[in-house]
């Protein structure tokens, strides 16, 4: 069962750029269909960005053009490049596996979660 850890969370200003990392154990990542999802104070758990297994990517409308979703199976790494953060980027950001079947960012099913990792973005 693989296992996920998340790192580069921190706190930065509007228009900043930050770069999360999702790192895998105990299985590779190559065969997962993967996903991003945030919950911003006080709301609930959103989807941000998806990853096919096969390569192609979802993203919810809110980040379009500005947060990139990649990964490296050589590091067996997940990672979301976040460009032009405002305050409403501002939460908690969860890498996960997502089934393949049900995959996209409006109604990924997720499976195996990360901790989390705080993301806060000020005016």
């Amino acid at each position: 069962q693989v296992q996920l850890g998340e790192s580069g969370g921190g706190s930065v200003q509007s228009g900043g750029s930050l770069r999360l990392s999702c790192a895998g154990s105990g299985a590779t990542l190559r065969f997962y269909c993967l996903g991003w999802f945030r919950q911003p104070p006080g709301k609930g758990r959103e989807g941000v960005a998806t990853l096919h297994s096969a390569g192609s990517t979802d993203y919810a409308d809110s980040v379009k053009g500005r947060f990139t979703i990649s990964k490296d199976n050589a590091k067996n790494t997940l990672y979301l490049q976040m460009n032009s953060l405002k305050p409403d980027d501002t939460g908690v950001y969860y890498c996960a596996t997502v089934s393949c079947s049900r995959w996209s960012v409006a109604s990924s099913a997720a499976t195996d979660w990360g901790q989390g990792t705080q993301v806060t973005v000020s005016s």
